[in-house]
């Protein structure tokens, strides 16, 4: 496995060693071992998350707050994704950057998000199967969220707008001068 810092600092971009013959593909796809040794980091996953989406649908930019925030390990298994994280944790020298990566279950790529980071993601392909580790529980009221196309982090998604398929409640989102705060 191989473990690229990004920025904002505190994201990685982990790519596993496939192995292919006749037969068809294995990777280890986490090792905590792997990942403490790469990242410098010390994390317990404690709950996955899969979701199934089409082409155009844009999920985000959506994080977790105080207690019950959440680091993620993301990736795709089926289709292709641009997968977007942002930094808001106020005292960082990254405050407002954001890191943009195509996931597919071509190229194998997953993105590490600390805490303290929104994140969302947009299909690609005709369908997508995207996959997501935490470090901790989903809670409803600790939820927040940033608008997808908040101008102060000029996120380029790639596509037209009229072709994509947001939630009312995503599309409703404040901007992050005025997001719900993360600690």
């Amino acid at each position: 496995m191989t473990f690229t810092p990004t920025l904002p600092n505190g994201c990685f971009i982990i790519e596993p060693n496939v192995i292919n013959d006749g037969r068809g593909f294995f990777m280890e796809s986490f090792s905590q071992a792997k990942f403490e040794a790469g990242t410098g980091l010390t994390i317990n996953f404690v709950q996955d998350n899969q979701s199934y989406s089409t082409k155009g649908v844009l999920r985000g930019l959506h994080y977790q707050t105080g207690s019950y925030a959440q680091a993620k390990l993301v990736r795709v298994l089926q289709g292709d994704v641009l997968d977007v994280a942002v930094d808001i944790r106020p005292e960082s020298a990254t405050y407002g950057a954001h890191v943009a990566v195509v996931l597919s279950a071509a190229n194998n790529k997953q993105l590490f998000i600390p805490r303290g980071f929104a994140h969302g993601f947009l299909v690609l392909s005709d369908t997508a199967t995207f996959f997501y580790k935490c470090d901790n529980l989903y809670n409803k009221e600790s939820e927040g969220g940033i608008v997808y196309n908040d101008p102060s982090i000029g996120i380029n998604w790639g596509m037209a707008q009229e072709n994509l398929l947001i939630s009312d409640k995503d599309i409703a989102l404040p901007d992050l001068q005025n997001s719900k705060k993360v600690w």
